[in-house]
């Protein structure tokens, strides 16, 4: 419950009257003082006169918006706490409010379960933000360039901790099941960090082999290797000043982990075929699909390289376990798709939404792209329907929108060519498309060896 021994002042702000009584009567307690404003205007005016420990705020307001109030506020009152809150917030929203200082946002519609426990939670930690040196305000507005879709709040406590992390220098670990989307989350943190400026430089760990591999991180001199016709700066040269991603960090090689451990270290590292030290000015973002404390028990990483990593982790959740952004993600997929391909608007039906949430999604994110993509490509009017879904099937079953699916893509197949070899080229391509390039991924899900999928995408 809200604390009832230490006397302090909450102020609402909300232009929805309605609202400002039902939350009075809600957090009503003894040695509480509650005062409403129904402008952010008149809530500036309270805050520069008295000792408002928490605010409750609407994002939508006149004549300035809650993003502004927050600025405001943290301002005339550093050790103040500001909880948002809106309809929908954005996802820039929630990782610039976080980022700038906020101590929650909160949907609206889920205000009755969760406000009360927010409130009490601000009111028990304000003492330790007033004694805090630091100066939210000050951050810098962005622009929001990464996309991310979702209100769950599973997902929104993602935004919270990407605004919160992409402050400092500090390496990030982001750990998901493949497609759940580990490069978009660390993009965000690029882009909301003071390393925007510079490039985000982004390599695969596993799509690279180890004779290379050191190369492309550390780069290398002239005739230092077969093929080294000249020299060549690595990523982490061309990174500096910026953010240097390790994607699929899990499936680096022990003899590079142990050199990368240095640049974290100390910062510097060698070229191949040099002795010269080199410094460099790089944050660190790594994300893999694999349990790393699982591989550090099994000798295939590091520990000490895991503790360098892992000092904040971002888990990203998978798909199945935040079915309530299913719509959404459906709806920014069909129009982003129909747009590049210059088609008509197509909708999706109600019952054609309850398919795409009851599927389990092993692929995540890409997969319900993917299989979006393809609904739009077989689509044969503007309202899709549960039949027009091709949802990958369990073995041994074959649905009928499966068995409608494939009826089509024969129709599809060109005049005289084998149907089979065919088949198999527009699915190799279609996997390849769907894992990013990284042909290692995609040969593991079509369960073919890598050199035999490169012979088949090159026929």
């Amino acid at each position: 419950m809200i604390p009832e021994t230490t006397e302090d002042t909450l102020l609402l702000v909300d232009p929805d009257l309605d609202f400002l009584e039902w939350a009075t009567k809600h957090l009503a307690a003894d040695k509480l003082r509650i005062l409403r404003c129904d402008n952010a205007a008149n809530a500036v005016k309270v805050i520069e006169k008295t000792d408002v420990g928490v605010v409750v705020a609407a994002i939508e307001m006149e004549p300035f918006d809650g993003m502004e109030l927050l600025v405001r506020t943290l301002q005339q009152s550093p050790h103040t706490l500001v909880i948002l809150t809106a309809g929908f917030p954005t996802t820039g929203q929630i990782i610039e409010a976080t980022q700038r200082g906020a101590h929650d946002v909160l949907r609206k519609e889920s205000l009755a379960f969760e406000l009360r426990s927010v409130v009490e939670s601000a009111l028990q930690t304000r003492e330790e933000r007033r004694s805090a040196d630091r100066s939210p305000a000050e951050m810098p507005k962005h622009d929001g360039r990464v996309k991310m879709i979702g209100v769950s709040r599973v997902l929104q406590q993602v935004f919270k901790l990407v605004g919160r992390v992409a402050r400092s220098d500090a390496p990030v670990l982001i750990a998901g099941e493949s497609g759940t989307g580990k490069e978009l989350v660390a993009k965000a943190v690029h882009e909301y960090s003071p390393r925007r400026q510079k490039e985000m430089i982004t390599i695969n760990c596993g799509a690279i082999p180890e004779n290379l591999l050191e190369s492309e991180l550390f780069g290398h001199e002239k005739g230092s290797f077969t093929g080294a016709i000249a020299c060549r700066a690595g990523r982490f040269e061309q990174a500096d000043g910026g953010t240097l991603f390790l994607d699929e960090i899990g499936d680096m090689p022990l003899s590079i982990q142990v050199k990368l451990l240095r640049v974290l270290q100390d910062g510097s590292f060698s070229r191949v075929g040099s002795n010269a030290t080199i410094t460099t000015d790089v944050r660190i973002i790594a994300a893999t699909h694999k349990n790393l404390v699982e591989e550090v028990a099994a000798g295939r990483f590091r520990e000490d390289l895991y503790y360098r990593l892992n000092v904040v982790e971002i888990a990203i959740p998978p798909l199945r376990d935040r079915r309530e952004d299913i719509p959404l993600l459906s709806e920014f997929f069909l129009q982003r798709i129909t747009k590049k391909n210059g088609m008509a608007r197509i909708l999706l039906s109600a019952e054609a939404i309850n398919t795409l949430q009851s599927h389990n999604w092993p692929g995540n994110v890409r997969e319900l792209e993917n299989t979006i993509a393809r609904a739009c490509a077989l689509a044969t009017s503007n309202i899709l329907l549960p039949a027009d879904i091709p949802l990958a099937s369990a073995p041994g079953k074959s649905p009928a929108a499966l068995s409608a699916a494939l009826d089509q893509l024969i129709n599809l197949a060109p005049t005289g060519e084998n149907l089979l070899a065919w088949l198999a080229r527009e699915a190799a391509g279609r996997v390849v498309e769907r894992s990013d390039g990284d042909l290692k991924e995609a040969s593991l899900l079509l369960s073919l060896p890598a050199a035999e999928l490169r012979k088949l995408l090159k026929r």
